[in-house]
């Protein structure tokens, strides 16, 4: 019996530009015309919106793919936040007034960054009808974006799906089955501090990396019996002590760490928790499971792709594509300097030397893992194409000419016409 392959997408702001380069790599490990090799797609944060990318698009996987990395190749920050030097400070103060008072506090959603921007490339870009069009043909069994209800604080994992999918609710999370649409995107990818929370129905929602525990539960729950997951922490084995001069912290790097742990430890803990639960399964029979209430517990087989160099270090070697506001934003904040591991640049660094970069980091990656990839896929080397000589020469891990703005290069795929986002 053939099982569900399950994608799973972690968050991380720009970090998720690596998967896209991962996912590129895939479509040309794959045979020509392959339409759909993750029937269940799960994202968070950033990976949500690479998810719904794959999923609200017409066409092969590796038009899709492509149509992806063009995205990325294209972007500027003006994409995805207002950058005015003076705007970034006022929200700066708000954020200070807020602490000061509850009363201003609850005006209204306050953030470093205004990413309204964001919601305009979103509408954009996906199509969200096609999903359930996808759903009905049977291409796909079920996406699903996670966020964190600021109420609650329970992990929320939104799914829109086949109908026989039962909602699932554990300790701190839970499911809804529900129409996805931009407000779950912004939600899900709304960075603690740096993005308002979004509302989506009668609550508001942050960044669905926080207090996410367990980032392969929803795949699991949605049917899957493989996963493949793309991480966006650099190898542990790459990450070295400082042993620079010690000196305080920037509120940056503060919050840099701060990110780290919110987006970089989940998945390897519940890697772990998979392998032991697989080694459980492995030693048990079906009976003596069931006679201890574990009989719904199975083998989940898993191949994790993560960046093999260091994502921060790269991010600060494209800092000056940073918009100038934002250079003096960082720089009034003491923020550009040699920060360590924990700048928290590599996240918001939405700049196309730097996308491009870790798309390039990502193929590389996936491609050096060509046949434990294909031996995921159940692919011979003999029945698998790899098109990398002819289709990366001609067509490049991103677009040869970055198109400014994002929704003209989208739009130039999509064959439609082009209106101008307005960063402003």
């Amino acid at each position: 019996m053939t099982g569900k392959t399950g994608l799973v997408l972690s968050g991380g702001g720009a970090r998720a530009a690596y998967q896209v380069g991962v996912l590129q790599a895939i479509a040309e490990l794959l045979p020509v015309g392959a339409r759909q090799p993750f029937p269940i797609i799960t994202g968070t944060s950033a990976g949500a919106i690479n998810a719904l990318g794959l999923a609200g698009r017409p066409g092969s996987f590796l038009s899709r793919t492509r149509a992806l990395t063009t995205m990325w190749g294209s972007l500027q920050s003006e994409s995805i936040y207002r950058t005015h030097f003076w705007g970034v400070t006022r929200n700066a103060l708000d954020i200070l007034l807020a602490t000061l008072s509850s009363r201003y506090a609850r005006e209204r959603s306050l953030a470093l960054l205004d990413n309204e921007p964001l919601r305009e490339l979103l509408e954009d870009i996906i199509q969200f009808t096609h999903i359930e069009r996808a759903i009905g043909s049977g291409d796909l069994h079920a996406i699903a974006v996670t966020a964190m209800n600021y109420s609650s604080g329970r992990s929320t994992t939104f799914y829109q799906g086949q109908p026989d999918i039962q909602p699932w609710s554990r300790t701190h999370r839970l499911s809804k089955p529900e129409v996805l649409e931009v407000a779950h995107l912004l939600a899900s990818s709304a960075l603690p501090t740096l993005f308002p929370a979004t509302q989506v129905g009668d609550n508001f929602y942050g960044d669905g990396a926080l207090r996410q525990t367990r980032p392969l539960s929803p795949a699991i729950h949605l049917g899957a019996d493989k996963l493949l997951i793309i991480g966006n922490s650099e190898n542990r084995r790459l990450q070295q002590p400082d042993d620079s001069i010690i000196v305080p912290p920037t509120i940056p790097q503060v919050m840099g760490q701060m990110l780290n742990a919110v987006f970089l430890d989940a998945i390897d803990a519940d890697l772990e928790t998979l392998d032991r639960i697989n080694g459980l399964v492995s030693q048990t029979s079906q009976r003596q499971r069931e006679n201890i209430g574990l009989g719904n517990l199975r083998v989940i087989d898993a191949l994790t792709i993560s960046p093999s160099q260091s994502l921060a270090s790269i991010a600060r070697e494209h800092i000056h594509e940073l918009p100038r506001s934002m250079r003096l934003f960082l720089k009034s904040t003491r923020s550009i300097k040699e920060t360590g591991s924990g700048g928290a640049l590599s996240y918001i660094l939405f700049e196309r030397g730097y996308c491009k970069r870790l798309i390039e980091l990502g193929y590389n990656d996936a491609m050096a893992l060509a046949d434990p990839v294909r031996q995921f896929f159940g692919l011979t080397p003999e029945g698998a194409v790899t098109r990398k000589s002819a289709l990366w020469r001609e067509h490049g891990p991103v677009v040869k000419k970055p198109l400014n703005p994002v929704t003209k290069a989208w739009y130039h795929l999509l064959g439609k016409k082009t209106r101008r986002i307005n960063g402003t």
